[in-house]
């Protein structure tokens, strides 16, 4: 890697590790599916951070087709536990925000503490592996 945008990469990191404990107030008020959204959101946020921070920023919110990215871009490997983690915090994009992805009810009807839980520890698993994979590639220079 020959350039690598640090400020670009801390303030993307900055917002997603805000949303990751905007999601974890969610979590204790009881707003599960916002803390499942907002859990997406942290992910999302910090995939970009890395694409940013590289100098390929890409648009998009489907956290497995960024991380796919990533992998394919940079030369790294993948797990499929992250990619797994990616894939479950993707389905909570869309559905965890609007009544009419339900038949019945609204989405406040659908999550549990124990889906809120999940996601804030995907979307932290996901953090984890791109503030390695920045050191890695920092250490590289």
């Amino acid at each position: 890697m020959s350039y690598l945008d640090e400020e670009e990469f801390e303030r993307w990191m900055r917002s997603a590790l805000r949303t990751l404990e905007s999601a974890r107030r969610d979590l204790d008020g009881g707003d599960y599916n916002w803390a499942c959204f907002k859990s997406h959101q942290a992910a999302e946020k910090a995939l970009k951070a890395l694409l940013w921070g590289v100098g390929r920023p890409r648009s998009g919110h489907a956290l497995t087709r960024l991380v796919r990215h990533i992998g394919e871009s940079l030369g790294v490997e993948v797990s499929e536990d992250l990619v797994q983690a990616c894939a479950t915090l993707d389905k909570y994009y869309v559905p965890t925000r609007y009544p009419n992805a339900w038949s019945e009810g609204s989405p406040e009807d659908y999550y549990t503490r124990r889906d809120a839980e999940e996601a804030i520890r995907l979307a932290s698993q996901v953090i984890e592996w791109v503030s390695e994979l920045w050191r890695r590639l920092s250490a590289r220079g």
